[in-house]
């Protein structure tokens, strides 16, 4: 039994190349880059050329990227390496979407435990966050504002750029989590106007457990870790060279022959949509539909089944039944609930995301087990 693979939302595959040039740092490329000598100047300069690389696809400075054990750890310095730079009681307020990932959220609600105010804005029907309601939210006390660029389960892309002119006018830092965006949708700083972005490797056909932050220079963070120099002081440890090296040429390959990608994945998750609408009708929606969406996400809501039911009959479909990254719950996920999505139909939510090998004839197959998984279920 093949494997159809549509969950490139919750991982990637490592591309080949990636574990071409990372696979000599696991080998003979095995010195401490704070040391002096060759072994260690080789894999320190292997560092500042994956910080060039990354960089480089993000249209920033090679001194504001940072690199980390992923996703998770970006946002975490992010939102506490800018909210402790003052102690909560001199006040201090953040504010996030209510579609956050858990590792915006958790963070947040833990800022809020140690005396910081949070403020958690909704978003409209089709899952975007209203610049308006951002704009509402600001406090004289407000330092930063965290609003991810797409989201993971629906896909609908965030007004980021709107959002930071606001904030910026009120002199309030914009952090975004681009965890989903990077590899699928240019990404770039300079037009974001964003002074904090998160990337992480794994997303992006890099190996699980490397990310990076990008900070805009003059940004002072708070480090979370403490101890020697690496990474400016920021990020303390000594650096994943092997992996890092693979988030360089990830990020690389994220940019090249990027608007091609897009407009093939596009009409990929369009065929499947379409296939799978011709069948059920009026009685299938599809969340986000209406706003711009991640080129390869779509989140369809088949009526009458429970979506985890559904994928139990397709034991060769790799899917979703709503953020891979921390499922294993039957509640409602934040973001379903933030659109207003009625719980029954909730329940038969299926995210369906693509990728760089997803093929035509996959779609056809996937989309015909759906719908005869869901023929039976009737």
């Amino acid at each position: 039994m093949r494997q159809i693979y549509l969950d490139y939302n919750a991982t990637t595959p490592i591309a080949p190349s990636v574990r071409d040039a990372l696979l000599p740092f696991l080998s003979e490329h095995f010195g401490n880059p704070s040391s002096s000598h060759a072994l260690g100047r080789a894999c320190h300069e292997a560092i500042e050329d994956a910080r060039a690389e990354t960089a480089a696809a993000l249209d920033a400075d090679s001194d504001e990227v940072f690199f980390t054990s992923g996703g998770t750890e970006s946002n975490n310095l992010a939102l506490k390496g800018v909210m402790f730079r003052e102690p909560s009681d001199n006040g201090g307020h953040l504010i996030i979407s209510g579609i956050e990932h858990p590792a915006i959220l958790q963070p947040a609600e833990f800022l809020q435990r140690q005396g910081y105010e949070l403020t958690i804005v909704g978003c409209d029907a089709r899952g975007v966050v209203s610049p308006a309601a951002i704009q509402g939210a600001l406090r004289p006390t407000t330092r930063l504002v965290s609003i991810m660029h797409a989201n993971n389960e629906i896909g609908t892309v965030q007004p980021i750029r709107e959002i930071a002119d606001l904030c910026h006018a009120q002199d309030v830092l914009v952090h975004t989590d681009a965890a989903q965006s990077v590899g699928k949708l240019p990404v770039k700083v300079s037009e974001l106007d964003v002074d904090l972005l998160s990337v992480a490797g794994h997303k992006l056909y890099a190996p699980k457990g490397v990310g990076a932050l990008y900070v805009k220079r003059g940004i002072p963070l708070e480090p979370a870790l403490h101890g020697a120099g690496h990474e400016g002081g920021v990020r303390p440890g000594t650096e994943n060279v092997p992996y890092i090296v693979g988030l360089g040429r990830a990020m690389t390959l994220a940019t090249e022959d990027l608007n091609n990608r897009q407009e093939r994945l596009a009409q990929l998750r369009d065929q499947l949509e379409k296939q799978l609408r011709d069948t059920l009708g009026d009685g299938m929606s599809i969340n986000g539909l209406g706003a711009e969406r991640l080129p390869n996400t779509t989140s369809v809501n088949f009526p009458y089944v429970s979506g985890l039911d559904l994928l139990k009959r397709i034991p060769e479909l790799c899917a979703s039944t709503g953020s891979a990254c921390h499922s294993g719950v039957t509640t409602l996920s934040a973001t379903l609930k933030g659109i207003g999505l009625d719980p029954d139909a909730a329940q038969g939510t299926v995210r369906l995301s693509l990728g760089w090998n997803s093929t035509a004839d996959e779609i056809d197959r996937a989309a015909s087990l759906l719908l005869g998984a869901w023929e039976v279920l009737q």
